[in-house]
């Protein structure tokens, strides 16, 4: 870790464990049940994602619980303790209300160590698009950012940082109330794939009902030519999620690689966490990228 300050997240971010320790990221998990037993949400350690998707295909209910304020509070003060500051983004305030708890954290703990910077960001963003956000403010303060300017920026530029989903079943999405037992049953018959994306407030959003995987791999790969910086000539990196349906995500990454001579290196596929994954089940594929300002 530097010895400045602390950059933070949850595990909702969605990296691997490798990426969040070459990073120098630290993070706290978040929890989910399955069938009515607790786990924590700590980046397939506790249970394999694979066997989590598998549970939910096989008809297992989940159930996801933030962290909490005292959990917050204990994470946050071992930095203080050791003299850092701490720059914390947290999943979007669109999801879940986890901001809250962070910040509530964080007015207990100023009082007791009033020397110290506690900054707490909401990301706007999920999944590893709130990690690419992490993976950004950990290039800038690599790069000689202080915690004052780094907390500016992502501020100023986390919605520049674009999230397009699509998913191949809908069955979970009609469970969670996101669209009705009708249109699953018609979308399901007819293949439909809905693609959606992340608004300026951290929703997420239906924007497109494709017909069929193939068509809507080649859709969410255009939203990146319209909105990416600099369209084709892009030079950020490029992230995916998937849950379990990593062929889908593959497909995705290659024709971004074929597309976007520019990236900074190969397109990073990570999976969806047991927390995002409990409200999309299997089938979703994610795709992350800089670029124009969302404002709808």
């Amino acid at each position: 870790m530097t010895n400045d300050y602390v950059i933070s997240c949850c595990s909702t971010a969605d990296l691997t464990e490798e990426h969040f320790r070459q990073a120098d990221i630290q993070y706290i998990p978040f929890h989910f049940e399955l069938d009515g037993k607790s786990y924590p949400d700590d980046l397939g350690k506790s249970m394999p994602f694979h066997q989590f998707y598998q549970a939910m295909a096989n008809g297992a209910e989940t159930k996801t619980s933030q962290v909490n304020v005292e959990e917050f509070t204990a994470y946050f003060e071992k930095f203080l303790q050791a003299g850092q500051d701490i720059l914390h983004v947290t999943l979007s305030s669109g999801l879940s209300g986890v901001i809250n708890s962070a910040n509530l954290a964080k007015n207990i703990l100023a009082e007791k160590y009033p020397e110290r910077k506690i900054y707490i960001v909401d990301s706007l963003g999920a999944s590893s698009g709130y990690g690419l956000i992490m993976d950004k403010l950990s290039e800038l303060r690599a790069g000689g950012m202080g915690i004052d300017e780094l907390h500016e920026w992502v501020e100023a530029h986390k919605l520049n940082l674009h999230h397009w989903f699509f998913s191949t079943d809908l069955s979970f999405y009609v469970k969670g109330g996101r669209i009705s037992k009708t249109s699953g049953f018609v979308g399901g018959l007819l293949g439909i794939c809905p693609l959606l994306n992340m608004d300026k407030a951290g929703h997420l959003i239906p924007r497109s009902k494709i017909r069929g995987k193939k068509r809507v791999i080649q859709e969410i790969v255009k939203r990146m030519e319209e909105h990416a910086d600099d369209g084709l000539a892009y030079a950020d990196k490029c992230f995916i999620s998937q849950s379990d349906c990593l062929e889908d995500a593959q497909k995705v990454a290659e024709l971004i690689e074929g597309r976007f001579p520019n990236l900074k290196g190969h397109v990073e596929i990570n999976y969806v966490g047991t927390t995002i994954g409990s409200h999309t089940g299997p089938g979703t594929v994610a795709l992350f990228f800089w670029g124009d300002r969302r404002n709808d």
